[in-house]
């Protein structure tokens, strides 16, 4: 099994690069797991503070998981080894767990997805360690404001997939951060990563019409900096090429 397919009791599902439309038990199975996410990373805002290691919090994670009768999504996926990815800082995205310990005023980005009952709720959040820097908190700050702007857009009658990245630039722009571009949303559902990828900075009015019974992420990576990412040698953290801050919803 690899990232363009899942097993369902019998049923193989493949990544085939059509954008499926979900029916209500679709509806109902990511409620459910989007549900149990968003417990989890309420749980994680009380283990979020200086002097915790990275390697904690994912066993805590891995645990709530557990305990909500579902697996994490990312453990042995392509080889990863943990049970949700932390990024610290400059690191955009896929921060590996670690025995290393969190700073005051750090802010740190913790990405969970549990799979359960066959559905992926993939969702993060951007937490602090003690008390952030004030730049560091307005990006955090904007940073959620791209998101829900990406949201509202995605929900106007007649949207097309670009008109959320249109409106996440357009947001980042006004305050000279860089909105990243080497990693994007997704669809997802019995698929961890599956069609459409969603651009976080595109013109409006391109792309696929949004339809009812799409189910796909928005998470803009937003950089106090240029937008431009590199994956380090581990062949997962990304980090700012200008060691800028960045921020993820």
């Amino acid at each position: 099994m690899n990232q363009y397919q899942t097993v369902e009791g019998d049923q193989t599902v493949y990544r085939d690069g059509t954008i499926k439309l979900h029916g209500p038990e679709g509806f109902e199975g990511m409620r459910k797991a989007g549900r149990l996410a968003a417990e989890i990373l309420d749980e994680v805002t009380n283990l979020v503070k200086p002097g915790v290691t990275t390697a904690s919090i994912d066993d805590a994670v891995r645990q709530m998981t557990l305990d909500g009768g579902a697996v994490p999504a990312t453990l042995g996926y392509r080889g990863y080894a943990h049970s949700c990815c932390i990024s610290i800082n400059h690191v955009v995205c896929h921060g590996i767990p670690s025995e290393k310990t969190l700073k005051e005023g750090d802010i740190v980005n913790v990405d969970v997805t549990p799979l359960l009952d066959g559905w992926h709720g993939d969702s993060s959040r951007m937490f602090f360690a003690g008390e952030p820097p004030l730049k560091a908190k307005r990006l955090v700050d904007v940073t959620y404001e791209c998101l829900m702007l990406g949201i509202e857009a995605a929900g106007k009658p007649g949207a097309r997939l670009g008109d959320i990245g249109a409106a996440i630039e357009a947001h980042a722009k006004q305050f000279r951060y860089g909105v990243v571009r080497e990693f994007c949303g997704h669809g997802l559902g019995r698929l961890f990563h599956d069609a459409p990828e969603v651009i976080h900075a595109a013109k409006a009015g391109t792309g696929p019409e949004l339809k009812p019974g799409m189910f796909f992420t928005i998470e803009p990576m937003i950089n106090a900096g240029k937008p431009w990412a590199k994956v380090l040698g581990d062949g997962w953290t990304a980090v700012t090429r200008d060691k800028s801050l960045s921020a993820q919803f």
